[in-house]
C-alpha cells in the first residue's frame, strides 16, 4: 500500500478522552469511531472529573456530526474527513472468545476492517491495547498530533562564545547585539568552558529583549531569604520577578527548586510589591502508585494530603526566623494572600490579578493545560512547573504531557518565558537518583 491510499484510523476511547475534538486531525481520510466507544464515553459522561467534560465534549461533537447525516452510512465533516460509526460483528469462535472485553471489541472492529481490505489504522493512548491490535496484525499508532521531541524541548537558555572585548563591552553597557538568531527571553550563558571540578566557567549572562541580549547579574538579592543558588535558578527567579511576561513554565528534575522558586516570588509580589492580589496554588490530583481511596474531612482536610509537598516549599520560606512579616500559614491565608485549590475547582473561574502557579504540570493534557491558561484574568501571572520524565497519568508521557506541549506551543511569544533548570540543590543524593534511577 501507498502513502497516498485513503487511509481508515479507528479511534479508542481514550484519544477521545485526551483531545475530545482528535477525529478533526484526520485530515483527507476515513475515521471510525466504535459504536463501544460511545458506549465507554456515555459511562463517563456523568463524571465529575476531567474525563467526564471531555467525554462530554466527544460526545457534542458526535451529535454535531450526525446531523450532517447518516453516520452507520459514513458522514463527510471538515478538513475532507469522513466519519462512520459501525457495529462490530463476530462470527467465529476465538472472536466471541476476544469479544468479552469493550477494549477487544474496538480492536476488532479495526481487525474486520482491515479483513475487508481497507488501509486501517487503529489509534491509542493504550500501550497495552496498541500491543493486542499489532499482535492481531493490525497497524498500531499512538496519537501523536499533540507530541513534541522531548529530547529537543526548548531549554530557554543558550550558551555562547564571544571575545574578550565584546564580554567587557557587554558588561560595560549592560547589554550587547549579536547577528546570531535568538528566541524572546531566551537566556545566553556566555562561558568559556568547566573548571577542574566540571562546573561551568561562566563569564556574564544575559536574556533577550528587544533583539538585544540584556545584562543579567549572577548575584542577586535574596527574595524573602530564599536565593538563587546556580545560574538557572538565576534565570527562573528572573522571570518570575518580571510582570511583562505572564507566562512562565520552569522544567527540570526533582530538587532542582522550581516550585519553590515560584512560590517564593509569587509571595514577593503580593506582600512586598503587592502587584497581585494573591498567590493562588495548585496541583493535579493524580495519585503516585495505587490510589488510597476517599479521603475523610471536608475539602481542605482532603486537599491536605495532596497539597503537602507545596506546605513544605512554604515552611522553607515562612519558617521560624525566615522572613519577619510572614507569621504563618494561616495568616497568609486568613488575609486572602494565599489560597490552595485543586485543579478541578478552577474550571470556569476567571482569575484576575493573581498569581497561580501550577504544579506537577506535566500529568495535564495539552487540553488541560489550555483550559487552564486560558483561565489567567487581566493582569494575571500563570507559572507552570513540572518535571516530564515523572508522570503518573497513565496514558501521557514526557513527549504528550501538557507541559511540554505548552513550551513548544508559546516558545518564541514575548509574553512567554521557559527555563529547564538541570542542577538538583535538594541534596547529592536526590541529584544522584534523578540521574541514575
Amino acid at each position: 500500500m501507498t502513502d497516498n491510499i485513503r487511509k481508515t484510523f479507528v479511534i479508542d476511547t481514550n484519544v477521545l478522552i485526551h483531545r475530545p475534538d482528535a477525529i478533526l486531525s484526520f485530515r483527507d481520510n476515513d475515521v471510525i469511531v466504535p459504536l463501544w466507544v460511545l458506549e465507554e464515553l456515555d459511562k463517563l459522561k456523568s463524571s465529575s472529573d476531567e474525563k467526564g467534560r471531555s467525554a462530554r465534549h466527544a460526545i457534542r461533537f458526535m451529535d454535531e456530526q450526525s446531523r450532517k447525516g447518516d453516520l452507520s452510512k459514513g458522514v463527510k465533516i471538515a478538513n475532507g474527513i469522513v466519519l462512520r460509526v459501525v457495529m462490530t460483528e463476530v462470527n467465529d469462535a476465538s472472536g466471541q472468545l476476544l469479544f468479552n472485553k469493550i477494549d477487544n471489541k474496538i480492536i476488532l472492529a479495526a481487525a474486520v476492517l482491515q479483513k475487508d481490505g481497507k488501509n486501517v489504522f487503529f489509534v491509542s493512548k493504550d500501550i497495552n491495547a496498541r500491543v493486542k491490535a499489532k499482535a492481531l496484525g493490525i497497524h498500531a499508532v499512538d496519537y501523536e498530533t499533540q507530541k513534541v521531541n522531548i529530547d529537543e524541548l526548548y531549554t530557554g537558555w543558550r550558551k555562547i562564545t564571544i571575545s574578550n572585548e565584546n564580554l567587557k563591552e557587554f558588561k560595560t553597557h549592560r547589554k550587547i547585539e549579536i547577528q546570531e538568531k535568538l528566541t524572546p527571553n531566551e537566556f545566553v550563558v556566555f562561558s568559556h568552558g568547566k573548571d577542574e571540578k566540571g562546573n561551568e566557567n561562566i563569564d556574564g549572562l544575559g536574556r533577550i529583549k528587544k533583539e538585544q541580549i540584556a545584562l543579567v547579574s549572577m548575584n542577586p538579592r535574596a527574595v524573602l531569604g530564599i536565593k538563587p543558588l546556580n545560574e538557572h535558578q538565576i534565570m527562573a527567579m528572573n522571570l518570575l520577578l518580571d510582570d511583562t511576561i505572564p507566562l512562565v513554565t520552569l522544567v527540570g528534575k526533582a530538587g532542582t527548586g522550581k516550585t519553590l522558586l515560584a512560590i517564593c516570588a509569587g509571595l514577593f509580589k503580593v506582600i512586598e510589591e503587592k502587584k497581585y492580589d494573591k498567590v493562588l496554588v495548585s496541583r493535579p490530583v493524580v495519585p503516585m502508585g495505587k490510589d488510597i481511596g476517599y479521603l475523610p474531612g471536608d475539602k481542605d482536610a482532603k486537599l491536605a494530603n495532596w497539597m503537602q509537598p507545596i506546605f513544605d516549599n512554604l515552611d522553607m520560606i515562612i519558617g521560624p526566623g525566615k522572613k519577619e512579616g510572614i507569621r504563618s500559614l494561616e495568616w497568609l491565608t486568613s488575609n486572602k494572600m494565599l489560597e490552595i485549590e485543586a485543579l478541578t475547582y478552577i474550571r470556569g473561574r476567571s482569575l484576575p490579578k493573581q498569581f497561580l502557579i501550577v504544579d506537577e504540570a506535566q500529568n495535564l493534557t495539552p487540553h488541560e493545560i489550555k483550559t487552564i491558561v486560558s483561565r489567567a484574568g487581566k493582569s494575571t501571572k500563570v507559572v507552570l512547573t513540572g518535571d516530564p520524565y515523572q508522570i503518573d497519568s497513565p496514558y501521557l508521557d514526557a513527549s504528550s504531557n501538557g507541559l511540554t506541549y505548552l513550551v513548544e506551543s508559546f516558545k518564541g511569544q514575548a509574553l512567554f518565558g521557559h527555563v529547564t533548570l538541570e542542577h538538583s540543590e535538594r541534596s547529592v543524593l536526590a541529584e544522584l537518583a534523578a540521574e541514575l534511577l
